[in-house]
């Protein structure tokens, strides 16, 4: 454990007859701060942010526009939404009682069904995905059909793009719509900057808004370069971007403006806006919020192979499991691995007019970028085909919404005739008639080779792996009475809990048969509402995680990017109540003596900001703000609910975060290079960007569009080049071998104490750089047995159905593992086992580190299995998550490498941080850059001590016994596992630094 649970251990809150949150100094009322501390949210932080700096100009417009706003409140929230209350529970059956919703009667309430007989694998981290799609790129024959939130056409999907420039995004498009093959895809159209163009507008100050942007766009993509760079190819290839989030600038110039070009300032005035402006401001249409995104990440090949899960195919995305953090090579400049705006670090610089792909303005001989850590799968089977109709549904909605009307020859509707091969219908049963249904998961019978058998007290009505066929027969008579006891005792302890729906639990065994034959049982489930999809709100994908939470009988293993989430109605706005299913099972386990673990893994800071002090974190505290109610604050939390039960909840879950390092290669290696050839390393690099970031049809094609040829400046780049063949090689230093260290810190990598140096221009000490290891997963797995993993963040917008479009896969292996729970025998699923126990390998660094020009059958499509060491050494430490053993090397591994991070970085958060003061003292005194400057005196900015990431040198001794002192700490740190810090800033409001929250606004950070 960290010194910060030695020190505090109620860092989740009162409990134990300690005296209530409320006497605290933070009034919480129905999950939301006093009024007296102002809103919180988009609409508050750019009316702060607008009125202070242009006050006297147009601040009267938002005065009275923000405060009718506020009167409104939710009332006007409801129409906008065309909703008179909001659907607050999940549900593990089909039914949902709210007429909003989908009426399917399929399990969960999806709109398709399980399906027996799939093939399917996963990939963690990028580079091994992006290649097995880029193999079936060059195998499409028919159609491509491609979802994503973001698509960087750009982007290179294998690597380094030096030796692999045929397969970029574009380039493998390009040349299938050559052969014959139609491409469809679909993209987020990012939210246009509604304030800022209603402020500039209103006060005539247009050349304001050119000048001092007034609010960052929401997202930096550009769904607009994605599709003109695309579509210019070929005209096999059509691109919709989804949805409109305003009206159009005919409408903004003639009843939208002309309904504020008189406005008197008063709120009265203001209060009559036609609601057709409020929707404008707030991003709204047709009594719909837009100001959700499609999130979906989905390639369709030839109909028949299917890639999904947490990665789009865009930029900052390909990683190798190791992920190298720099990406120097001043011997040779064609190794560089992240060209462009691909080497990125959001923490510092977040992506840049992407549409001019090759301008990057990290400096990457300074800043580090943010390595990324994901998973995806792809298939094969009748699974596809629902994967198929998903993508129909939506390219024929946006159709008939948007280009239906303009005739444009490359635009049409898709056709699909559904195949219903291996799906799963339930029988007629007595208990139909009042559930409407099938029920809730259970796994499929594992047969054993090798007839380890389970524990004799293990009875099918727990949940997973029943294999008795006399008992599960009859097991659906068995849960209906287990579940009315649990509910009824739920009901009276978390009132406004999970609501469950008892019905027919129907073992999906029985009713297929033999397993060994069926293949791999998978079902589709989705988040998508009228808005998203024109459906009925679906939100199956939130109904299978508590549902999988419930059943589970030994543990859950949680990765995501976010963790938003509800432990009953107390929690406003947070709807989804995925917590409380977690706190329901926890308690339940412990009343009944048994081991029980939930383990999470979150990022460290959510959405990229970099100082939390800074106006551009606003948001990122807010979503920080809501984790920590979530988890361990509030009165509310996870933890505290726990707690109050007499219940140490540190116990049955924990909560980490990823952390690395690196060293970026300025020794004498890149000045040798830079002398010799007289041209200085980032003019080299700039020109190498330009040149392997050209435009798919550069051939052809000038900077001006007109059809002709033209070359490129690579003269610098080139004389660079020739310098460096004189360079020595430098015990490795000068030929690339350690351009990047983070094999350090896997299996069999070199020890970094005896990695060479030379001073060149830069010491070694200022050389080494950490950052945050962004998590981006969405997957659960449930006792090694069932996966679900899809692109659903864990929080309201990807969970409740009518926000963010998502889709996932729940996957249901029936090959069997003989494995171990807690000492003892255990019949784990071969899917699920080997990703949970490749993912905890990972993070533990027990994985060699990836080699992404040698690759493994790992990184071909669907027909080609994951390829596992079973019963390697490394293997057996992960084996059993309940273990002692593991669970000692998982947690002292942890924070073995949080005290190492802390001592040589000051990486925030860090439990150290308790108070703002704490912050100022533990990261902005080393970190942040000052001005100064006497009266009559210019104001000059004064640097910081240290750059971003890098070493907190006067933590050590000076010279070579700092560096040696260094490495041997950093020789202690092994993977990327840290601890989450549950006591960052416990003794502040997070958001209370200029945050507010309003009945619009408050959604779209949960």
């Amino acid at each position: 454990m960290s010194q910060g649970y030695k020190e505090e251990p109620l860092a989740y809150g009162d409990y134990h007859g300690r005296s209530s949150p409320s006497n605290d100094k933070t009034d919480y009322q129905d999950g939301q701060f006093d009024a007296e501390e102002g809103e919180r949210g988009l609409i508050g932080d750019t009316y702060r942010k607008f009125r202070g700096k242009y006050s006297g100009q147009v601040s009267g417009l938002f005065d009275t526009l923000h405060g009718a706003v506020h009167e409104l409140g939710s009332e006007l929230q409801q129409k906008l939404s065309g909703r008179a209350s909001t659907s607050s529970h999940a549900h593990s059956g089909p039914q949902c009682d709210s007429s909003m919703h989908n009426p399917s009667q399929n399990r969960y309430g999806s709109f398709r069904a399980q399906r027996n007989n799939n093939d399917i694998k996963w990939y963690v981290d990028g580079c091994g995905y992006m290649w097995a799609v880029s193999r079936a790129l060059e195998q499409a024959r028919e159609s491509i059909w491609i979802l994503d939130w973001w698509l960087s056409p750009e982007l290179y999907l294998r690597r380094p793009p030096a030796k692999n420039e045929q397969y970029r995004i574009d380039r493998m498009l390009q040349a299938a719509a050559q052969r014959g093959v139609k491409v469809n895809i679909i993209v987020y159209k990012e939210v246009t900057q509604a304030l800022t163009r209603l402020a500039a507008t209103f006060a005539s100050l247009e050349y304001l808004e050119s000048e001092n942007q007034l609010m960052k766009p929401y997202v930096p993509v550009c769904s607009s370069h994605t599709k003109h760079a695309l579509e210019n190819l070929h005209p096999n290839i059509a691109v919709f971007r989804h949805p409109d989030h305003l009206p159009d600038a005919q409408t903004l110039q003639s009843s939208f403006l002309s309904s504020l070009q008189n406005l008197s300032l008063s709120a009265k005035t203001a209060a009559s806006l036609p609601l057709d402006a409020l929707k404008a401001v707030y991003g709204m249409n047709e009594d719909v919020i837009l100001y959700w995104a499609h999130h979906e990440k989905l390639c369709i090949i030839d109909g028949r192979t299917a890639f999904m899960g947490g990665l789009d195919l865009c930029y900052g995305r390909w990683d190798l499991n190791q992920h190298p953090i720099a990406d120097c090579h001043p011997s040779n400049l064609d190794d560089t691995v992240f060209p462009g705006q691909e080497y990125n670090n959001a923490r510092v610089l977040d992506f840049q007019d992407v549409s001019h792909w090759q301008h990057n303005q990290l400096d990457r001989t300074m800043n580090s970028r943010m390595g990324w850590s994901d998973i995806s799968v792809s298939l094969r089977g009748p699974v596809v085909e629902d994967l198929r109709a998903h993508f129909v549904e939506r390219w024929n909605f946006i159709y008939n919404e948007k280009y239906d009307v303009r005739k444009d020859v490359r635009y049409s509707r898709l056709t699909f005739n559904q195949n219903e091969a291996g799906t799963y219908k339930p029988p007629a049963s007595p208990y139909r008639q009042n559930n409407q249904g099938s029920g809730g998961y259970f796994a499929p019978p594992l047969q054993s080779s090798r007839g380890a058998e389970l524990e004799e007290n293990q009875s099918s009505s727990r949940g997973f792996g029943s294999t008795d066929l006399d008992e599960r027969r009859h097991h659906h008579h068995h849960v209906e009475q287990g579940i009315d006891q649990m509910a009824e005792a739920v009901r009276g302890r978390f009132s406004g809990g999970v609501q469950r729906i008892e019905g027919n639990f129907e073992h999906h065994g029985r009713l297929h048969g033999g397993f060994q034959d069926a293949g791999i049982a998978c079902q589709i489930v989705r988040s998508c509402s009228k808005w998203s999809h024109g459906v009925a709100v679906e939100h199956s994908i939130q109904n299978a995680y508590v549902d999988m939470i419930q059943r589970s009988q030994h543990f859950v293993y949680i990765e995501n990017q976010f963790f938003i989430t509800a432990t009953g109605d107390s929690q406003k706005p947070v709807r989804n109540k995925i917590g409380a299913a977690l706190v329901d099972r926890i308690v339940r386990a412990a009343r009944n003596g048994e081991k029980y673990k939930v383990i999470v893994i979150i990022p460290a800071v959510p959405a990229f900001a970099g100082d939390l002090k800074d106006d551009a974190s606003l948001g990122t505290r807010a979503i920080m703000e809501f984790q920590y109610n979530s988890i361990n604050r509030g009165g509310h939390s996870i933890m505290e609910m726990i707690a109050n039960e007499g219940i140490d909840p540190t116990q049955y879950i924990r909560f980490y975060n990823l952390r690395n390092y690196d060293r970026i290669n300025r020794s004498a290696s890149m000045r040798d290079a830079e002398k010799s050839s007289g041209v200085a390393f980032g003019a080299a690099q700039q020109q190498y960007n330009d040149a392997i970031e050209l435009p798919a049809d550069y051939a052809s094609r000038g900077d001006d569009g007109q059809n002709r040829e033209f070359t490129m400046d690579r003269q610098s780049y080139e004389q660079y080049q020739r310098g460096t063949q004189g360079t020595k090689e430098r015990q490795g230093l000068g030929s690339g071998r350690w351009d990047s260290v983070s094999e350090c810190y896997m299996l069999g990598g070199v020890d970094i104490r005896s990695v060479p140096w030379e001073n060149g221009n830069v010491s070694e000490m200022d050389a080494f750089v950490s950052e945050e290891l962004y998590v981006h997963s969405k997957v659960l797995i449930a006792d090694d047995r069932v996966v679900i993993c899809g692109s659903a963040n864990l929080n309201d917008r990807s969970q409740n159905g009518d926000h963010d479009s998502e889709i996932a896969i729940i996957i249901e292996d029936p090959t069997p593992v003989d494995s171990y729970m807690d000492g003892r025998p255990w019949r784990a699923s071969k899917f699920a086992a080997t990703l949970r126990r490749q993912l905890f390998r990972k993070h533990l660094g027990l994985v060699r580190a990836q080699d992404m020009q040698r690759p493994d059958a790992n990184f071909e499509p669907i027909g080609v299995p994951n390829i596992y060491d079973f019963g390697s050494s490394e293997d057996r430490l992960v084996v059993d998550p309940l273990s002692d053993s593991f669970l000692n090397l998982w947690n002292s591994r942890a924070h073995q490498n949080t005290v190492a991070f802390g001592r040589a970085f000051h990486p925030v958060p860090h439990d150290d941080v308790r108070t703002w003061k704490d912050y100022d003292k533990f990261y902005e005194t080393f970190f942040k850059k000052s001005e100064k400057g006497a009266d009559g005196e210019e104001v000059r900015t004064v640097p910081a001590r240290y750059e971003w990431g890098h070493v907190v040198a006067e933590n050590f001794s000076l010279g070579q016994q700092g560096i040696g002192e260094l490495k041997e700490l950093l020789s202690t740190i092994k993977g990327t596992l840290v601890e989450m810090p549950l006591l960052f800033l416990i003794k502040e409001d997070i958001a209370k630094e200029g945050v507010s929250l309003n009945a619009f606004t408050e959604e779209v950070y949960t």
